[in-house]
């Protein structure tokens, strides 16, 4: 029997973050594709992320991307994005695309440009501190291309100098979290290549310093379910990039190769918010989408991806713990796996429609999208 006021109460703390990033003209390493009517500044892209949130009812936050997102007036861009219904989310620094960071950024052998990259990280976290966010999510494209291209040792010294500083000069209120890649586009060694780097370094900065997972950024065949569980257990999951991979980081949408995957790793996520000793750092975990719509409209897919994300965390919702714990504790493995199957099985669309309807929001938001010909409105808009 499916408790329905328990599933609609977790649904009801089910919270996405939208990247800003996602809405406007994005490309591949070959050419960069025009969408007629995409967002062609920060304040479209609020627009377009709040239309989401309006159809979905589940992304009340945006993430911004520095210095794609830059303005001259962080306040104003806060009372516009709260105008629209949201708050300013995480702030992602750029290290990698600047000609000086061609050998790394905050490992940088030159002292000069690893100040220069720190006093970019301390700017994004002075607009942090003007938008109301609270989080700075960092990633590093730092690494080298070859065998003795530069010291292992010493980039890892000079990459906790840094990261040192930053995290002792940032706000006592606000986390950074660290994100790992396992290659590219440094391709001979990555200076946070796993999660198990960017636990090393977030356990010596202090609790403030916590681990983001991007889906697509494991080598072939790596359960990230696990990495998930062990860092919940840890109380080191700072947050998600979500989105799908194929070969390596190709950014797909969310569960479109491995939709059981992701539902095993929100099963993490749901039993540990309801562990009384991890519950409280479980739901701090900021489950925001990075992907790249390049062949899909980019408001449509993100519609799409929210929608896929909310159906397999229902999914997950629907797992009957008690009797899975009772079949793991009786060896039953056959049980256990069928328990997980069945909730993943379950069409939960009809429970999320009703969901929906007693919110006040559209029972099915892409055919509302669809039907109301946002996408012409915003061409007309922007032409």
């Amino acid at each position: 029997m499916i408790n329905m006021e328990r599933i609609f109460k977790e649904l009801d703390e089910l919270k996405f973050e939208l990247p800003s990033w996602a809405f406007s003209d994005a490309g591949t390493r070959f050419a960069v594709f025009h969408e007629e009517g995409a967002a062609r500044n920060v304040f479209e892209r609020i627009e377009d992320a709040a239309l989401v949130h309006r159809l979905t009812g589940c992304c009340p936050s945006v993430a911004l991307h520095i210095p794609w997102d830059k303005v001259e007036n962080w306040e104003e861009l806060r009372e516009f994005a709260e105008e629209k219904g949201l708050k300013i989310g995480a702030i992602n620094p750029n290290l990698f695309q600047d000609p000086d960071y061609k050998y790394g950024s905050l490992t940088n052998p030159s002292e000069k440009i690893r100040k220069k990259a720190i006093a970019h990280v301390m700017e994004c976290v002075d607009i942090a501190e003007k938008t109301g966010s609270k989080v700075i999510s960092l990633w590093l494209a730092d690494g080298t291309d070859y065998p003795g291209q530069d010291d292992f040792r010493s980039r890892k010294k000079r990459l906790e100098e840094s990261l040192r500083y930053i995290y002792e000069n940032m706000p006592a209120d606000m986390y950074l979290l660290i994100e790992y890649k396992f290659f590219e586009p440094a391709f001979y060694h990555t200076d946070i290549p796993d999660w198990g780097m960017s636990y090393l370094l977030s356990e010596k900065l202090g609790e403030r310093a916590l681990v983001l997972v991007d889906l697509g950024h494991h080598p072939q065949g790596t359960n990230i379910e696990y990495i998930v569980a062990t860092l919940l257990s840890e109380k080191k999951l700072g947050g998600f990039h979500l989105n799908n991979r194929k070969y390596a980081d190709d950014d797909l949408t969310i569960a479109s190769i491995n939709p059981y995957e992701v539902f095993l790793i929100f099963k993490e996520i749901v039993f540990a918010k309801r562990d009384p000793e991890l519950s409280d750092s479980a739901k701090k975990v900021v489950l925001m989408f990075d992907q790249a719509h390049i062949t899909k409209p980019k408001i449509l897919a993100m519609i799409q991806s929210v929608l896929i994300a909310q159906e397999l965390f229902t999914k997950a919702l629907l797992i009957d713990e008690n009797r899975l714990r009772e079949a793991q504790k009786n060896y039953d493995v056959v049980e256990a796996e069928e328990i997980l199957l069945d909730a993943f099985r379950t069409d939960v669309r009809p429970i999320l429609r009703e969901y929906r309807r007693q919110k006040g929001l559209p029972e099915d938001p892409l055919r509302v999208f669809r039907e109301e010909d946002y996408m012409e409105k915003r061409r007309r808009e922007r032409r």
